[in-house]
């Protein structure tokens, strides 16, 4: 079977994306640190320990497996933490790419997907965001990403190879089955620490703002379910593999939804109150984010299944109750 390298893929996105393969008939191959991965996330496919600064490592993986392409997710990815250790945000995004693309063009791969993020929009001037929007990211994990995009542009360019560039909107939900539940550590994501509060395993949830120009004055945002957004993956490679030129897509699901209705959904789906404090706004949220995601529809056909708020909550509150 046909080897692809998912670098990160004991991850959350990750992990998704490799079941994703699986299914497919590929062999994900992962590469990964296990620094907030989790080696019993790696299920389909072997598990290389490894760090994607270090170039032996990487490129003693391209020469063992031989894949027949990248799909790059390794970094760091909490916005608020970039504010704190920017370098280590540039030293592991941006030189870990380095590391990556120098191993794909030592070993003639020529295909990779690479997880980008929404945040290299900043904040935008209009919504749905389309991905001719200026690019204008206001942290240093945005900042590290757009990095990023230029430098696969300009590596393509000088060694003949096409991506997939894939700006994501909030990735949330679980699988269906229980196999990959949602564990981040520290846990940011909005739908389990609400979860959590519901249930007693944590602290109130903080709301960040109840005065934005939006429906019920608190922040919208896209959320698109993780199986989803694996799908769109594995899209992505089979287009590249047909001959597909370079593309640049968000992945969300053209619609937003207020924290006050995640809130109400989990009420529902949890059957106890989420207890909240409603503090005041943070300091960079724009009041409203969600994606144009007509590009995607055209180009892979694109058409989340699990992305419903409540199959969201439902997936997210099976994992929280089983892990």
């Amino acid at each position: 079977m046909t080897s692809i390298l998912v670098t990160g893929g004991a991850g959350y996105i990750g992990s998704h994306t490799c079941k994703a393969l699986a299914a497919r008939g590929f062999t994900p191959v992962v590469f990964d640190n296990l620094y907030r991965g989790h080696a019993d996330f790696a299920r389909w496919g072997p598990l290389v320990v490894g760090d994607i600064l270090d170039s032996n490592a990487v490129n003693e993986a391209f020469a063992r497996y031989r894949p027949e392409a990248v799909i790059h997710f390794a970094g760091l990815a909490y916005v608020g933490e970039s504010f704190s250790v920017p370098l280590s945000y540039y030293k592991t995004n941006v030189s870990g790419l380095v590391c990556v693309l120098d191993a794909m063009v030592r070993n003639g791969t020529s295909k990779i997907v690479f997880s980008s993020s929404c945040t290299t929009y900043g904040i935008p001037d209009r919504v749905p965001i389309p991905e001719t929007a200026p690019q204008q990211p206001i942290s240093p994990y945005g900042r590290s990403k757009l990095i990023c995009e230029q430098m696969l542009r300009d590596t393509a360019v000088a060694h003949n190879f096409r991506f997939a560039i894939f700006r994501y909107f909030n990735a949330s939900g679980a699988d269906s089955s229980g196999l990959l539940p949602e564990r981040h550590d520290p846990e940011t994501h909005l739908i389990p620490l609400a979860i959590d509060a519901a249930i007693g395993n944590g602290p109130p949830l903080q709301v960040f703002g109840t005065d934005y120009p939006t429906q019920d004055g608190t922040c919208e945002r896209d959320f698109i379910h993780v199986t989803d957004l694996a799908s769109a993956h594995v899209e992505a490679l089979s287009c590249l593999a047909d001959g597909a030129s370079s593309f640049e897509l968000n992945l969300g699901t053209g619609k937003s939804h207020s924290v006050r209705q995640v809130i109400d959904a989990i009420e529902r789906v949890v059957g106890k109150p989420v207890p909240t404090i409603w503090a005041a706004r943070r300091a960079g949220d724009p009041p409203s984010l969600f994606a144009d995601v007509t590009t995607a529809q055209r180009l892979l056909g694109f058409k989340p299944q699990y992305s419903e708020l409540e199959t969201i909550v439902e997936t997210a509150w099976r994992s929280r109750r089983n892990s």
